[in-house]
């Protein structure tokens, strides 16, 4: 993020357009993938665990792509200060917007479930854009004057940042309000903090947070990821139907269970496009108690 900062900055000035900051992005993620020797090794230790049948050249791959599209995003968060509802229609488009309207107009709040997958930050921003401010949960960047510069162009047309670090109080406000709130719910977690469900079959540490406001709350949960489509030449924002949520009486089964169901359709986003999620994030760090530590450094 500084050197999105800085990109932006010299984005403030005007230069360059978009049709040379995605070379230049890709430009700087393809060298990002040479230099960032312990990132890649972390990334295919974790497409061993996800596609153990997968090659090294497989995973070599799915990186490079991957590290071109985070490229890409760095160019598109660069460029969002200038992008207008005119200027985005040729290379943006929802899938899906009537499911995220229908939940909306229940009233009880919306969850967006989405992750690491895709462009993650432009989804949020276009939904705003589009007349649909919503509220992210996120982490505080290290550096105070990134972290407002960052959160400034986040927030350009409506939306509003909850920090992890003091969010639970804020998320219940919204949903009692009937608002939109996005959780980025692919990270490894801690107890309590994380429950353990499966993800590719092994057991992940995961943010129980959602379920339980889910439960509280009874608002709607629905998959919202904006994709790149290779054959549109195109990003997609899907909104997806909203997830049915089956509640026996007991909560803390109820909360397992629904986490679980949130780490599979994520997962089967992934597999439906493998090179747009970050691999290089530790996502099985956390262990149950008695099993060996996945990475080694």
């Amino acid at each position: 993020m500084e050197l999105a900062a800085v990109w932006t900055l010299v984005q403030l000035l005007g230069w360059p357009p978009r049709r040379l900051a995605r070379p230049i992005g890709a430009w700087i993620g393809a060298i990002a993938f040479r230099v960032l020797g312990r990132l890649r090794s972390v990334g295919r230790q974790n497409l061993r665990i996800a596609f153990p049948a997968m090659t090294g050249q497989q995973q070599d791959e799915v990186l490079q792509r991957l590290y071109r599209n985070l490229g890409w995003l760095l160019a598109e968060f660069c460029q969002m200060p200038h992008y207008t509802r005119r200027n985005t229609g040729n290379f943006i488009r929802y899938e899906g917007l009537e499911n995220y309207l229908a939940a909306l107009e229940a009233g009880k709040g919306v969850l967006v479930l989405t992750g690491h997958l895709g462009a993650w930050e432009l989804s949020s921003f276009y939904h705003s854009l589009m007349g649909h401010p919503m509220s992210m949960v996120i982490r505080r960047l290290d550096n105070t004057g990134v972290d407002r510069l960052v959160n400034r162009i986040r927030c350009l047309h409506g939306n509003h940042v909850l920090h992890k670090d003091d969010f639970a109080r804020g998320l219940l406000a919204a949903m009692r309000r009937g608002e939109t709130v996005g959780i980025l719910m692919d990270t490894n977690m801690t107890p309590p903090q994380g429950v353990f469900v499966d993800f590719f079959d092994r057991a992940a540490c995961t943010a129980s947070g959602m379920a339980r406001v889910a439960l509280k709350t009874g608002a709607a949960v629905l998959p919202g990821f904006l994709m790149w489509e290779e054959a549109e030449q195109k990003y997609v924002l899907h909104f997806e139907k909203k997830l049915e949520l089956l509640t026996t009486g007991d909560d803390e089964a109820d909360i397992i269970a629904h986490t679980a169901l949130f780490a599979r359709v994520t997962e089967e986003y992934i597999r439906r496009y493998p090179d747009q999620w970050l691999w290089v994030h530790r996502r099985w760090k956390t262990r149950p108690v008695g099993e060996p530590p996945i990475y080694t450094s």
